[in-house]
């Protein structure tokens, strides 16, 4: 797998906004992997479809505590990579740890994934049924008078 980010904020009361990726390389979608999610420590902003934030509103605001986080996703084996953008809260040192830590703990969960499903070990097998001998002693008699009558009729037509 490869998780790529990067943190881009304009200058100014406007909000970071992170983009990232998730690939999965051809071996690890061999594996038939589902999509993996987890809920990150990235804050995830009130009215996060405004770009911007003013001084002492939202994240800006006295006494603020982050209530909602992101979910960040891997995609699945039949999934294509993809882009997403999270916008970030306002922070006046442009300091994201978490990022980086959310990231490392998606991976580890991916890993982990990937682990249950290389443990899944492929199998070809073959088999066949035939009929019991008990079976064969219960048909005998049968068989064997059905063909002396076949026989017996086929030398009286000759």
């Amino acid at each position: 797998m490869i998780i790529e980010w990067k943190i881009t904020k304009k200058r100014g009361y406007f909000r970071p906004a992170l983009h990232y990726s998730v690939r999965l390389e051809d071996h690890e979608k061999a594996l038939a992997l589902p999509i993996v999610s987890i809920v990150s420590d990235i804050p995830q902003p009130e009215e996060d479809r405004q770009d911007y934030c003013y001084p002492g509103l939202f994240e800006r605001a006295a006494g603020y505590t982050p209530t909602r986080f992101y979910t960040l996703e891997a995609p699945s084996h039949k999934g294509h990579s993809w882009t997403r953008c999270l916008i970030l809260p306002w922070r006046a040192a442009n300091e994201y740890p978490e990022v980086e830590q959310s990231f490392q703990r998606l991976r580890d969960v991916l890993e982990a994934e990937i682990e249950k499903a290389d443990n899944s070990q492929p199998m070809n097998e073959n088999g066949s049924v035939q009929t019991s001998a008990a079976a064969k002693v219960m048909l005998a008699p049968n068989l064997l008078a059905e063909r002396l009558l076949r026989l017996a009729s086929n030398a009286q037509a000759s």
